[in-house]
């Protein structure tokens, strides 16, 4: 009895699922991505070997090497809130509600309260050709801008937290944390300058961000300022 030859074919593989599967993922990224916002001014911390990270909660004020100083604080609710005190201190500093929202997703700027408006509502040549020509937030003692960010800041911090149900022995816990992050190329006298403002607003306990040496990754060392 001859044998039945099965014809031979090649093999093939439904590609549709990993199709879909690669579509699903590409769309996941895209609506859970975070754009980063441009950030105004570059400074390289100096290294250390701390493996302490930055807590989510924080105040960070930055110095370039010219000595300008940058501010910046986390939460929107928060920043909504700081923007809103600080108009009540600078009454010229009229925002728009469409302003206000735009400065809340804003992260860092080094803008005086006058060109605040400006610097806002303009596109990204704008803000660069702003953040080219700025000098910073005034810190001088004459028009201190700086100490008011940090305190208003502090207040508005305090006010979202007690609206969100937070005691205050919970903020003595898990309060708002300060930070400065210098480029290792600043000289100290400009870092100490910002350090006085904080020490005015009665704040002795902050962070020194550094980078974790053989890493570009930002780590930050416990300073207490006395």
């Amino acid at each position: 009895m001859p044998k039945i030859k099965i014809p031979k074919s090649a093999p093939s593989l439904d590609m549709t699922p990993m199709v879909d599967l690669a579509f699903l993922l590409v769309t996941f990224f895209m609506l859970t991505a975070k754009f980063r916002n441009m950030e105004p001014i570059e400074a390289d911390p100096p290294s250390s070997t701390s493996l302490t990270q930055l807590p989510e909660k924080v105040m960070l004020i930055t110095i370039d090497t010219a000595g300008r100083a940058y501010f910046d604080i986390s939460g929107r609710t928060v920043r909504e809130r700081l923007i809103e005190r600080m108009m009540v201190r600078y009454p010229a500093a009229k925002l728009s509600q469409e302003q206000i929202e735009n400065f809340s997703k804003m992260g860092t700027f080094g803008q005086p309260i006058e060109l605040l408006a400006q610097y806002i509502s303009g596109d990204d040549d704008v803000k660069a050709a702003l953040d080219k020509a700025s000098k910073g937030i005034p810190l001088d003692s004459l028009n201190n801008q700086l100490g008011d960010w940090i305190q208003e800041g502090y207040y508005a911090f305090v006010d979202d937290a007690t609206e969100q149900g937070l005691t205050r022995e919970q903020l003595k816990e898990d309060g708002l944390r300060y930070a400065i992050k210098a480029d290792a190329n600043t000289e100290y006298a400009k870092i100490e300058k910002v350090i006085d403002v904080f020490r005015d607003k009665q704040i002795f306990q902050f962070n020194m961000v550094t980078n974790l040496e053989g890493s570009d990754t930002n780590a930050d060392a416990n300073l207490n300022a006395q």
